[in-house]
């Protein structure tokens, strides 16, 4: 499998009153043959189960506070159709998907349906993008909400280090908390 990413990313924090940029910013590749480091942390990350990714990655930064976006080409070594792609997306607890396409629309849904006002996910994905191309290709767009990012991951990454034989079961307490659709 390989992947391929351009990670758009936020200027800044809705909370932070500090580097905020006037116009879109596109960063370089300092990686090698990776591109960015989201592509290094993406191979280490998955590395870890055994597989070794081919991904490279770019970034940008544009002048909004709301979320990152992602733009994903995946070519797959098995076919796959639109359909299916979807319902991968679907069937995934940690990721919320939308008919949504605007990164302040799925913001405002977090912050008046999620938990606390949060979207707990680790991505939300925009179905209406989705793409397969050659039937192994999947493309589409994704959005990155911060919160989903570094709280659950900050607590799965605990709760499988002090339990590491029942992390799993541990975790599921945190399923409510997660949407399926944005």
């Amino acid at each position: 499998m390989d992947g391929r990413f351009v990670c758009i990313r936020r200027a800044n924090d809705i909370s932070q009153d500090s580097k905020f940029i006037p116009a879109p910013q596109v960063g370089t590749h300092g990686e090698g043959d990776m591109g960015t480091h989201h592509a290094r942390d993406v191979y280490h990350l998955y590395k870890t189960i055994g597989h070794e990714l081919n991904v490279f990655s770019s970034a940008m930064k544009v002048n909004t506070q709301y979320m990152h976006s992602i733009w994903f080409d995946l070519q797959l070594d098995r076919k796959i159709t639109k359909e299916e792609a979807g319902e991968r997306f679907w069937s995934n607890p940690r990721v919320a998907v939308t008919h949504k396409k605007s990164a302040n629309l799925i913001f405002s849904f977090g912050r008046d349906h999620g938990h606390y006002g949060r979207i707990l996910n680790q991505t939300v994905a925009v179905l209406p993008t989705l793409h397969v191309r050659n039937e192994r290709e999947v493309i589409g767009f994704c959005f990155t909400p911060q919160d989903g990012n570094s709280l659950l991951s900050s607590i799965a990454a605990t709760e499988w280090f002090l339990y590491p034989e029942d992390y799993k079961e541990r975790l599921r307490c945190l399923g409510p908390f997660l949407l399926q659709e944005v």
